[in-house]
């Protein structure tokens, strides 16, 4: 063997696959990489470059058995060298998608290398992007995220009309630099904003479960109305069903309701609240009949200060029985009726 063992040099036993490869250069070079040892950049260097020609050599299946066979000095002059094909740069990128820096490259030329790329380059989007991060140029050479993660978010009507703020907690899976997959749990707050209707999505990017080599999935929350007892929505308006006795049609009732804001609505119905003296016509509730209060229903979201309508309708219950009294009462009271319900 040689002086160098690049088994003991990626950490990995003389058995190990592909996989394990793959999993330990990404690792190492994370560690390794110069941008990341600023302090002792020699050295990271030397440890770097040794890292990447470990793993060209254990990758290729022929060089490997030759090294497997005669040591380091069987592959003497047919180790790529740092700079040339299949060198440092070029499997860096291969992993990470960028030029993690050119000393290598230009030092041949005879001209002085630029300087080494600050931490918040190419590899270091990577790096966190490999962690779990987002965004930049070397996304390309990852895997797409997957479709968005959808999950039901039940809000009350007084929720979606008066607003306020949600606490949910959620659990994902992410892959780490090693390739291993963790379960995290995290507490995300949702601002329903007043107005906001079932269908409604909130979008947190990256905040869905991860697959190796594959940027985090965004998680949307679906807005969905959960059932009100007295009220049903229809677009920006509220829809109350009320039933009255024939008697309170006929004669006027008042009607009190409690809005989603908490105030009691006293709402009259066919001149119910007026005085008996008042001999001006009022309406007659009727089976379907439908009274709207302007400005009573639900926020228009995007219009800050606008409220739909608050319609209610009547149904009316009928008696099931009359004695012959009651039927000569009310047909005598309705003979001088104009009008037709």
């Amino acid at each position: 063997m040689g002086s160098r063992d690049y088994y003991e040099i990626l950490n990995v036993d003389r058995s190990a696959i592909d996989d394990d490869l793959r999993r330990a250069y990404r690792r190492l070079a994370m560690r390794w990489h110069p941008d990341k040892n600023p302090a002792g950049k020699a050295e990271a260097e030397t440890r770097f470059k040794e890292i990447t020609e470990a793993y060209n050599v254990l990758s290729d299946a022929d060089k490997r058995a030759v090294y497997d066979q005669y040591g380091e000095e069987g592959l003497r002059g047919d180790v790529p060298q740092p700079g040339g094909g299949g060198g440092t740069d070029d499997i860096f990128a291969e992993f990470f998608g960028s030029t993690p820096f050119t000393y290598c490259s230009t030092a041949s030329s005879g001209r002085q290398p630029p300087p080494p790329p600050k931490w918040d380059s190419g590899f270091g989007r990577a790096f966190r992007r490999a962690q779990g991060g987002g965004g930049g140029a070397a996304s390309s050479r990852m895997a797409p995220p997957p479709p968005p993660v959808e999950s039901r978010l039940a809000c009350t009507l007084e929720e979606l009309c008066m607003g306020g703020t949600k606490k949910m907690r959620i659990s994902r899976n992410l892959v780490d630099a090693s390739g291993k997959t963790k379960t995290e749990s995290e507490i995300l707050w949702i601002e329903v904003k007043p107005g906001w209707k079932k269908g409604t999505k909130i979008t947190f990017a990256g905040k869905g479960n991860q697959q190796w080599n594959q940027l985090p999935a965004d998680l949307v929350f679906v807005v969905d109305e959960k059932p009100h007892p007295v009220y049903r929505r229809d677009g920006n308006d509220l829809l109350a069903e009320v039933r009255v006795t024939l008697a309170q049609a006929l004669g006027g009732t008042v009607v009190v309701l409690t809005a989603l804001d908490g105030r009691e609505l006293a709402v009259d119905v066919g001149g119910g609240g007026e005085d008996e003296d008042d001999e001006d016509d009022a309406p007659v509730v009727c089976p379907g009949y439908e009274l709207v209060l302007p400005g009573e229903g639900m926020p228009i979201a995007r219009e800050p200060g606008r409220r739909g309508n608050l319609r209610i309708r009547f149904d009316v219950a009928f008696p099931e029985r009359l004695t012959r009294r009651q039927r000569a009462e009310i047909k005598r009271a309705l003979e001088d009726s104009t009008g037709v319900c």
